[in-house]
């Protein structure tokens, strides 16, 4: 939940070393993600390019496997560079469930995808290493810190990749097959003020926006939830969050046992966020602020200390900042804007070649649980969102100063700014004939897909997720499928 670092004085759970970047460095405010969802993010922070570019429209189609990232630049400029844990950025990963999911999102019907999201308390007071593959990707990092980098001549880059905080998937059998689980132990739960946790408010369901309610149903989202129930699933996100947060712990102690923390820039950051049952959802590919909105910390030598910074920035901007860091040429084909200026506190113009940085930034999402393409534009107060052709589904804008919970799209109410707004969308990005190429691939990929199965095809959709759906009424959906196609 981006939120948990930038609400000054945050009650709800305490991140001490997020609290300690914030302290010694310089946090960003209003940072988002260019697509809300774990591949395609990673592709734009990657790439320093929108999604929109790459056309990495899921998390099975992310970036070409010999794209030159800003890792390998650095290398080629001669940084040794090391990476550890999730990357997930290029094309051909996730499960079959993910793919055959985005690519029939334009299918009429409605299944749902996800099983209910539920908690689970593993382990006793003493079980601090729940995410054991991320602790073993965080030992790995901190021993190279230790052994490795304190002996380098050249300079590095090391890249820490966790899963955290994310919720698990849970097992391929059993009455809760397909459900996402906050799982965490009580030795981090105990670190969360249940007294602090807000329950979200909720729109009713005949409310809700068409593309919400979709999301919400594939989700798992629409039936009754117990005040008690988002709570927990609020309280093991945040849970989860501190456990993150001693990984990050980790690494800021090997640097400042080895003396390379006061030579080395840290930054902190995040793929998404996750809705924790906002907006009646969990997970994210959403562009609401819990789903869009990331944290961004940066610490290191000439960084200023105790810095707040309200520009909106994203994920695309780590590419050139990367290469700033390192004095590397920045190509001028980018999406994204350095930020050292930003962080060195200098006026804008005077150095970069490309002119200021735009007032705006851009989030799109192609993927799975929605049923349009989405596109929301970011600027000083407001937020637009728009979807597919811009005008079958109706588009929302929200008032960020007034409304931060986001619960009145006041669109109808500001046609001016809702025009002047997707304007501006238009001459970064034509989104309809975006959307109108997606749909495209999305059709070659699921008739190709089907083909490969010969006449086994709805046997095989039977099997994924959206089973319990799928398995009453399995001749309906084969139609809507054929309609479709």
């Amino acid at each position: 939940d981006g939120r948990l670092t930038f609400y000054p004085g945050n009650q709800t759970v305490d991140l001490p070393s997020v609290n300690f970047m914030k302290r010694h460095g310089t946090v960003f405010l209003n940072a988002y993600t260019n697509s809300p969802i774990c591949c395609p993010s990673r592709a734009a922070m990657w790439s320093g390019l929108f999604t929109h570019l790459t056309e990495s429209w899921n998390n099975f189609k992310g970036l070409d496997p010999d794209y030159v990232t800003w890792m390998d630049l650095m290398q080629k400029h001669g940084y040794h560079t090391q990476k550890y844990g999730k990357l997930d950025y290029t094309s051909g990963h996730h499960s079959l469930s993910n793919r055959v999911e985005a690519w029939t999102r334009d299918v009429d019907f409605l299944l749902r995808q996800e099983g209910r999201p539920m908690v689970n308390l593993t382990g006793d007071r003493r079980r601090v290493r729940v995410m054991e593959a991320d602790w073993r990707n965080t030992d790995k990092a901190v021993t190279w810190i230790r052994e490795e980098a304190i002996n380098l001549t050249q300079p590095f880059a090391l890249y820490l990749g966790l899963n955290l905080p994310h919720p698990y998937p849970s097992p391929y059998a059993g009455e809760n097959f397909g459900s996402s689980t906050f799982l965490t132990s009580p030795y981090w739960l105990e670190k969360v003020t249940y007294e602090a946790i807000k329950i979200p408010k909720w729109s009713s369901l005949s409310e809700m926006h068409p593309v919400d309610y979709y999301s919400s149903y594939t989700k798992n989202c629409t039936g009754e939830f117990t005040k008690q129930e988002v709570r927990n699933i609020r309280a093991f996100y945040y849970a989860m969050c501190a456990e993150t947060d001693a990984m990050l712990g980790e690494i800021i102690s090997a640097l400042r046992d080895t003396g390379l923390l006061k030579e080395t820039i840290v930054i902190f950051t995040s793929d998404h966020g996750e809705l924790a049952m906002e907006h009646r959802q969990f997970y994210k590919m959403s562009m609401y602020e819990g789903s869009s909105h990331v944290p961004l910390l940066v610490m290191g030598p000439g960084i200023k200390e105790q810095q707040q910074i309200s520009n909106v920035v994203s994920l695309v901007d780590i590419y050139p900042t990367m290469l700033d860091i390192g004095r590397i040429p920045v190509p001028q084909n980018l999406s994204g804007y350095s930020l050292i200026p930003l962080l060195l506190g200098k006026a804008e113009d005077e150095v970069s070649p490309r002119g200021p940085r735009p007032s705006w930034v851009l989030s799109e999402f192609h993927g799975c649980n929605v049923n349009a393409s989405t596109y929301m534009l970011r600027t000083d107060k407001w937020k637009y969102i728009t979807y597919s052709d811009g005008h079958s589904v109706l588009p929302q804008l929200f008032d960020l100063s007034a409304d931060p919970d986001e619960l009145t799209n006041v669109a109808i109410k500001f046609p001016v700014i809702v025009h002047s707004l997707d304007k501006i969308l238009r001459s970064v990005v034509n989104y309809p004939k975006v959307s109108s190429s997606v749909q495209d691939y999305n059709k070659k990929q699921f008739i190709s897909w089907r083909q490969s199965l010969g006449q086994n095809y709805s046997n095989v959709i039977a099997n994924l997720r959206w089973h319990q759906d799928w398995l009453k009424e399995p001749k309906k959906y084969e139609n809507a499928i054929d309609r479709w196609l």
